[in-house]
């Protein structure tokens, strides 16, 4: 009998065509699932009959709890070799390994600045006048050379935001608790004093923080309201490190000049979320690490990690 593999939250049904999966074609029936389980009890009732899970980015969390309800499950493969939201100790203790994928930060670079240049020369709105009958001509661009980009982060994403702004032509600055003078220098850019000051001074800020306890929440209502009147917010990182009411607020009073975000507080977002219908937002369904080369990459490194588990060898192994 075959092992049961199941692939979650494969929205666009690819995660079988991007990748090879015939290595493995003899040992390992694949199932791939295009809809999103919401609760607990949907994830742990639709994967009790798989061997092998493979979970992308952080979407699903595998706590103790749900790992305990699967115990058919031996190996659990995440894209990208991070993820916050695996119990790896209850998996050990369960007798599953965990392994990781590669995954490129250029997709998410990428995608950082199709949402800045979206929001700065108003694209989506004259774009849906256009098609739509409406006025020719109705907003009136922001300029990006010669304006400031606040960057909080300069790691391996932000760093490489930095260095298309500067081909832009833009002053570019970071803050992060732990940016030094030398890497700011490397890259080319001002180190802010301070988040206060990075945040008053910016025309445009882009997040790219890791999320953690002193990450959660660093953007409030008192730090959004020392922005600009006429700045934009980017987010691309994780929702968690912008109150994401707060951000609501400040779009719905138009404090800021509008944001750009890839990332939620709950995904897939509902139907009725009021993120969905924001004034002055920019939004897309994290889409940071959707391309089809990271695509290739995640699919096509979980069939070596299934080959290799298969093997006796496991590879790539989380936690």
């Amino acid at each position: 009998m075959r092992l049961r593999c199941a692939v979650l939250d494969d929205f666009q049904q690819v995660a079988t065509t991007v990748a090879d999966w015939s290595p493995v074609a003899d040992r390992v029936e694949v199932v791939s699932f295009a809809e999103h389980f919401a609760g607990e009890d949907a994830l742990a009732e639709a994967l009790a009959g798989f061997d092998i899970v493979v979970t992308l980015r952080e979407r699903v969390a595998f706590p103790a709890s749900v790992l305990a309800r699967l115990p058919r499950l031996k190996l659990l493969i995440a894209s990208g070799m991070r993820n916050s939201v695996i119990d790896y100790a209850a998996a050990k203790a369960g007798g599953v390994t965990v392994c990781g994928t590669a995954s490129s930060s250029t997709p998410p670079v990428e995608l950082t600045w199709a949402l800045l240049l979206g929001l700065a020369r108003g694209i989506v709105p004259e774009s849906n006048s256009l098609r739509d009958g409406g006025p020719w001509q109705s907003t009136v661009g922001a300029d990006l050379h010669g304006r400031r980009l606040g960057l909080l982060g300069l790691g391996k994403i932000g760093g490489r935001v930095a260095r298309v702004g500067l081909a832009f032509g833009m002053e570019v600055s970071a803050w992060s608790r732990h940016l030094t003078r030398e890497r700011a220098d490397e890259v080319g850019v001002e180190r802010a004093a301070s988040l206060d000051e990075l945040l008053m001074s910016s025309d445009f800020v882009s997040v790219h923080l890791a999320l953690g306890d002193r990450s959660r929440g660093l953007l409030g209502a008192r730090e959004l309201a020392l922005l600009k009147p006429t700045a934009y917010l980017v987010n691309t990182s994780r929702a968690a490190i912008v109150d994401q009411d707060a951000l609501l607020e400040a779009l719905h009073a138009g404090r800021i000049a509008g944001a750009g975000v890839d990332v939620f507080d709950l995904e897939p977002l509902p139907a009725g979320h009021p993120m969905r219908t924001a004034p002055r937002l920019l939004a897309t369904p994290h889409l940071g690490y959707v391309s089809r080369a990271n695509y290739a990459t995640y699919y096509g490194e979980a069939v070596e990690d299934i080959r290799a588990y298969l093997a006796g060898e496991p590879v790539r192994r989380l936690g």
